[in-house]
């Protein structure tokens, strides 16, 4: 067997043969690493795998600069998925996205020319954004933003 950050005692577990390789995932380094965690996490409880198979199946999601990261490990560094994920967050921590907060739906404003149907659509999406909005305070942010008087 050639180089490879695993410990021995995760190669030597073996891989259920109804195991769903989490293929369709895929983390280059330029999206926030902690929501690929988290997904991640979901489909290996979804499977009900174990730590080893976790260490095992992650690098099969990373991509790019982040495989060429995780293929930097020394051999044999890895001894669970603790290691992994605590030094993927430390790699990947500036794309960790910022939570979003009220005062971000002030900048959210109607351009001259721009439809009113596609300023909302905007003005929405921002809206998912951020957590215990009430409905007053967008009410408020949303006529602020809005050219159209007769709204």
């Amino acid at each position: 067997m050639g180089a490879t950050p695993f410990h021995r005692s995760i190669l030597e577990v073996w891989l259920a043969k109804h195991f769903d390789k989490p293929t369709d995932m895929r983390y280059d380094g330029t999206q926030d690493p902690l929501e690929h965690l988290t997904a991640f996490e979901a489909r290996m409880n979804l499977e009900g795998v174990g730590d080893e198979v976790r260490c095992r199946a992650f690098p099969i999601t990373l991509a790019g600069p982040a495989i060429r990261w995780f293929n930097s490990f020394p051999q044999g560094l890895v001894t669970g998925f603790s290691n992994i994920s605590r030094a993927f967050l430390g790699q990947f921590t500036t794309r960790i996205g910022k939570a979003k907060h009220t005062i971000n739906l002030f900048g959210v404003t109607q351009r001259t020319g721009e439809l009113t149907r596609k300023y909302l659509d905007q003005f929405n999406d921002e809206c998912l954004e951020i957590e215990g909005l009430t409905d007053s305070v967008a009410s408020l942010c949303l006529t602020n933003g809005l050219l159209n008087e007769d709204f």
